[in-house]
């Protein structure tokens, strides 16, 4: 069975809409945030690629999420974050607790 991609829709600013794919959640100081890339990007891209990080707010009462773009003093350690878990993706070990990828 193939996995179900986590995709959300976006508008730009000029009503055109697009999709980013989900490929990772985290938290990071009480918040919920999400990696997301290119819905149109293959599998395997042989170029590099943008990545983007949005806080996750959730709208209880609606039960809804606002995917927000997070301040730009933030974003170098949120990306750095994301680094770090996306190269623990390939770790071999069952966990990654003891890995040099591991967090400290």
């Amino acid at each position: 069975m193939e996995d179900e991609r986590d995709l959300v829709t976006f508008t730009d600013e000029e009503g055109n809409e697009f999709d980013l794919e989900v490929i990772d959640y985290f938290e990071y100081e009480g918040k919920e945030y999400a990696v997301l890339v290119d819905a149109e990007l293959p599998e395997e891209p042989e170029e590099d690629f943008e990545v983007c990080i949005m806080e996750i707010i959730v709208n209880e009462e609606e039960d809804l999420e606002e995917f927000v773009p997070v301040p730009d003093d933030l974003l170098d350690t949120l990306f750095a974050i994301a680094e770090k878990r996306m190269e623990c993706w390939d770790c071999e070990a069952e966990t990654c607790d003891g890995c040099e990828n591991a967090d400290e």
